[in-house]
């Protein structure tokens, strides 16, 4: 997004941010970043999820858009997307949101760490994300996850994420959630 675009309303850029920029595809999957982020919005809202963790999962891979990592995942680097959506978010949303978009490559690491099962479920891409992110937690981590505000809404934010990968998918339109975010955001 050019630098006029940073001086709109936060819930305004960020939603031009996914419409403009989300045309790209979601990291080695099959599905682009703006699909991928209204199905994980989508199963969220289906969830009876509050409006906040809504607007998490809808805006919890911005940071691959505000960071621009065109790719960057799939050359080997990390560059810590979850940080660079949670660090924007936070200044305009409160903790309900931000801390989940924050916690949510984290609950990978968790999930992993504490289900064997879980890890057979991942993506080629997201078993491949998951080596630079820091691979299963041992179990200090996982303990020290378990303990942080917010964990358990950045694991189901995790489920949401690893289903909504399907190019079949049909979720309501970026509009739909608007009302949702805009609500979240009054809650800061």
């Amino acid at each position: 997004m050019n630098a006029a675009a940073a001086d709109l309303d936060p819930v305004e850029y960020l939603f031009r941010c996914l419409a403009e920029e989300g045309g790209a595809l979601y990291g080695g999957e099959a599905v682009t970043q703006l699909e991928h982020a209204l199905q994980a919005a989508d199963l969220a809202y289906r969830e009876g999820a509050s409006d906040a963790l809504v607007a998490a999962a809808l805006l919890h891979d911005v940071g691959h858009l505000l960071a621009a990592d065109d790719g960057a995942a799939e050359s080997g680097h990390d560059l810590y997307h979850e940080e660079a959506g949670a660090r924007f978010v936070a200044r305009h949303f409160p903790p309900a949101v931000s801390e989940p978009i924050r916690l949510h490559v984290d609950a990978k690491r968790y999930l992993c760490a504490i289900d064997p099962d879980y890890f057979a479920t991942l993506s080629p891409a997201s078993v491949r994300t998951l080596a630079l992110q820091g691979g299963p937690f041992d179990e200090a981590g996982a303990t020290a996850f378990r303990l942080t505000p917010f964990s358990e809404d950045a694991v189901k934010l995790r489920f949401w994420d690893d289903l909504a990968k399907d190019p079949e998918a049909d979720p309501p339109p970026l509009a739909f959630f608007r009302p949702v975010v805009e609500r979240a955001r009054r809650r800061a």
